[in-house]
């Protein structure tokens, strides 16, 4: 197409900017207003079917109706003979997909300040009732300050809801940004859309994306059927709670899902809080912005217990458990412990053992949220697999509290015995001897009895 072609004696078109499966977008000049816009025309294979033309112009519109900072704004819909159009803003920029080709993993600070512009701008729709349908890098734009714009809205759903039977030969051209939903040739939702930035948020932390594949059909049974990988595994420096969210906005199954783009957003925003005011760790390397990743998770937000001393159980320490209520364990300040080399930790939880079955361990503290003992270096390990540890030595200078009670091998029936006050000794000894006297009275009542009856 010319530099010299106009649309609708408005729109004068100047250079190709870029070029996709469905459209190719130009730079162009409205001459009405003298402004610069940015032209996509759909291409002639969709535009041979009315129906999917009037979807196309009815999502546009509904698009236009858009106004968020984050989302390109579409300023006019028409068509000139066989060519349909669809005018937008001009993002003089780059898009996403470019910054991750040019610098692989993306700083932290940045990739959470994508992801929730993101998902500002796609949870403004979905209030809309607008589902995307094709998030990926390449639909990010990026303005010379690094603004977020989303763009291409509107062309994948008007056809995946017009030439289902069809979608393969245009929407797969993003394969590795398909909910598996999707693949599995369902009606994209909002879900649909927060799955795809997952994959959007992953390839920011890592540089890469979580499933490859030779063709379309291998990328597609990859999204239903591979495990999720874990972020932190490709990238260390990834913090572990931020790799447990990207987790589980790819899960496999919808409803395990973020419903909303505008929900993930509220839990990046709230992961960005704890992470500048120090909630979670974090270790800057010079303004690389690599950082050394958080060993926490958003279900489990506790540290290393502290380990046993060879005299008693100091505060701050997990208590042993005895049949008793167990006490509470302390987390607050852990000491960094040197000991045993690591070991697996167990993350398994178990249900906790009665003393009869882990007396080879006796004297060594069982993490009461998993049923293991510690076994040094700041480590658990199941109670089963450590076997001759020997007990720490009781200091017999030392007095103990009387609370909480250390556990013991005694059943409970005995000790419940030693806690016994003296009161209950003296309150048998005298109903003992008021009933020795009350059959003391009743034998001379007897016996007269006996006599009367023989007399």
């Amino acid at each position: 197409m010319s530099s010299e072609t106009i649309l609708n004696n408005r729109y004068r078109l100047v250079s190709q900017l870029a070029s996709g499966g469905m459209a190719v977008v130009y730079k162009a000049i409205d001459q009405s207003l003298g402004r610069t816009v940015a032209i996509k025309i759909l291409r002639p294979s969709l535009t041979v079917d009315p129906i999917f033309v009037a979807r196309f112009q009815n999502e546009a519109r509904s698009i236009a109706n858009l106004a968020h900072p984050n989302i390109v704004t579409v300023h006019d819909v028409g068509s000139q003979g066989p060519t349909h159009y669809i005018v937008m803003e001009l993002v003089d920029g780059s898009d996403l997909k470019n910054m991750i080709r040019a610098r692989g993993a993306l700083p932290l600070d940045k990739t959470l300040r994508f992801g929730i512009e993101i998902c500002a701008g796609l949870g403004f729709a979905h209030r809309a009732g607008i589902v995307h349908a094709d998030v990926k890098p390449q639909n990010v734009l990026l303005t010379k300050n690094e603004i977020v714009k989303i763009t291409d809205f509107g062309i994948a759903q008007a056809w995946s809801d017009t030439q289902p039977q069809q979608r393969e030969s245009v929407v797969w051209g993003s394969p590795h940004y398909f909910a598996p939903e999707q693949a599995q040739g369902e009606k994209p939702t909002a879900a649909a859309d927060v799955y795809s930035i997952g994959i959007v948020l992953f390839e920011m932390l890592t540089g890469r994306l979580p499933y490859v594949g030779t063709n379309q059909q291998e990328l597609a049974l990859a999204h239903i059927r591979n495990p999720v990988p874990l972020a932190s595994d490709v990238n260390p420096n990834v913090p572990k709670e931020l790799a447990e969210i990207v987790r589980k906005v790819m899960d496999k199954e919808p409803n395990n899902r973020y419903r909303t783009a505008d929900q993930l957003g509220q839990v990046l925003i709230a992961f960005k809080e704890r992470y500048e005011s120090g909630g979670t760790s974090k270790k800057v390397t010079g303004s690389s912005g690599n950082f050394s990743p958080d060993m926490t998770t958003p279900s489990q937000k506790l540290t290393s217990p502290q380990p046993p001393p060879q005299s008693t159980m100091p505060s701050g320490s997990v208590s042993p458990i005895s049949n008793n209520q167990p006490s509470q364990p302390n987390y607050s300040q852990p000491p960094q412990p040197t000991g045993l080399p690591t070991q697996r930790v167990n993350i398994v939880p178990e249900a906790p053992r009665p003393p009869s079955q882990s007396a080879s361990n006796k004297g060594v503290p069982i993490d009461p949220r998993v049923g293991n003992v510690y076994v040094g270096g700041a480590q658990w390990q199941n109670a089963q697999q450590v076997q001759n540890i020997p007990a720490p030595q009781p200091n017999v200078g030392t007095v103990r509290p009387p609370a909480p009670r250390p556990m013991t091998a005694q059943p409970r029936g005995r000790e419940y015995e030693a806690d016994m006050p003296k009161v209950w000794d003296t309150v048998t000894v005298v109903l003992a001897f008021l009933a020795f006297m009350s059959v003391v009275c009743l034998v001379p009542l007897y016996l007269i009895v006996i006599t009367a009856r023989l007399g």
